[in-house]
């Protein structure tokens, strides 16, 4: 039973993650799996993986934008999420590697 409930939660957060992405217009620019405008979120999963702060530094690259770390476009401050949804995307986002790791498909945007 320990092992379906902690099987579950990884997936419930990439499914509020997802949600979340979805509802603040991250989708716009990024997919899960496929860079658009901005890198894949499987991508920045994986350069951030295991890294100390990683979550912190991207709460706040999501509130205050960046330019230069993927390319030439630069990515707009988005004032519309909140300190604690940008924490809560970071934290999904950093799943992602997790699930890749793991064998595990990683949610795929629809």
């Amino acid at each position: 039973m320990a092992c379906l409930c902690a099987a579950a939660a990884p997936a419930a957060a990439q499914t509020t993650g997802m949600d979340l992405a979805k509802a603040r217009n991250c989708m716009g620019c990024h997919q899960v799996d496929r860079k658009r405008v901005g890198p894949a979120f499987t991508v920045i999963a994986q350069r951030f993986a295991g890294s100390q702060g990683a979550r912190d530094y991207l709460a706040g690259v999501i509130r205050g934008g960046s330019r230069g770390s993927w390319g030439p476009v630069p990515m707009p401050a988005q004032t519309q999420v909140s300190e604690s949804e940008a924490q809560q995307l970071a934290a999904w986002v950093l799943s992602l590697a997790q699930a890749s790791d793991d064998g595990a498909p990683a949610a795929t945007a629809k």
